[in-house]
């Protein structure tokens, strides 16, 4: 998505035991002047609520962090939504379907299986042959 330069340089994964919330971070910019910190879900039915939203905000904070995007294979409750509208860090919410959008758009985790030719008319063809 342009962040951090290569996708090497972009960004890293720094989530664990004891993470404080943050699976990791990518660079804005090519310089690493900001980053922006990422907490991920892989959950399937359970919708990401309110509560666990702000404890990723208040992740951020103890990072002295103001940017964060939050995804989730799931989706996001109104409530977890209408939060960080409220807050005054700017988090991201990423449900499952938009991340399955942004993950081909970007090719990033996805291949092509197969391409269709679209053919047309060739008009000079049938005006040499004539």
């Amino acid at each position: 998505m342009g962040y951090g330069g290569s996708r090497a340089d972009a960004g890293r994964a720094i989530g664990r035991t004891g993470d404080g919330g943050i699976d990791g971070i990518i660079k804005e910019d090519k310089l690493g002047l900001d980053v922006i910190y990422i907490q991920a879900k892989r959950w399937e039915d359970n919708p990401v609520g309110r509560p666990v939203v702000m404890q990723f905000a208040g992740a951020l904070q103890a990072q002295k962090a103001s940017k964060g995007i939050f995804i989730t294979t799931s989706r996001f409750t109104d409530d977890a939504r209408n939060y960080v509208l409220q807050i005054g860090s700017k988090i991201v919410l990423i449900d499952g379907e938009q991340l399955a959008n942004l993950m081909i758009e970007h090719d990033v985790g996805v291949s092509t299986v197969s391409l269709y030719p679209v053919k047309k008319i060739d008009n000079d063809y049938f005006e040499e042959g004539i």
